[in-house]
């Protein structure tokens, strides 16, 4: 591959950005991880992730990054993950998504609490805790 630089376009800039903040607001290391060392890799053409789809007609190639998740974080939320496809002849990378998306997008909307040093929705804080008392049971 030449050496070309990519440039990063947005499937909805405003959702993406927010769930951004989210990231940067409850996991610090994942923010940090995606802005000084993910983002200027893929700017190179350093495709990181694993590679979910390929279309070969229109040269574009879709893959998904694992950021740096808490354990208990992702037992009960999920894994925290970048989507981005790569159009390879446009030297353009569209971020299409963060996710898990409920839970960020929660927590850019409104202050979450913490129980247990994991965020908890507000839209079901019960069912968070029982599964963050229940992870913490079964390590015991």
């Amino acid at each position: 591959m030449e050496n070309h630089t990519f440039i990063f376009e947005y499937l909805d800039e405003n959702d993406f950005r927010k769930k951004e903040r989210s990231v940067r607001k409850y996991n610090m290391l994942a923010y940090k991880k995606l802005t000084f060392s993910y983002y200027p890799e893929l700017r190179k053409g350093n495709f990181l992730g694993k590679e979910v789809t390929r279309n070969e007609k229109d040269h574009t190639v879709s893959y998904e990054l694992k950021l740096p998740t808490d354990d208990l974080f992702a037992k009960v939320h999920g894994q925290i993950m970048l989507h981005y496809t790569v159009y390879l002849e446009k030297h353009i990378i569209l971020l299409t998504n963060i996710t898990p998306e409920g839970i960020l997008d929660e927590g850019h909307r409104a202050e979450l609490s913490t129980y247990k040093g994991v965020m908890i929705s507000k839209t079901n804080p019960e069912k968070d805790m029982f599964k963050i008392n229940l992870l913490n049971m079964l390590e015991k």
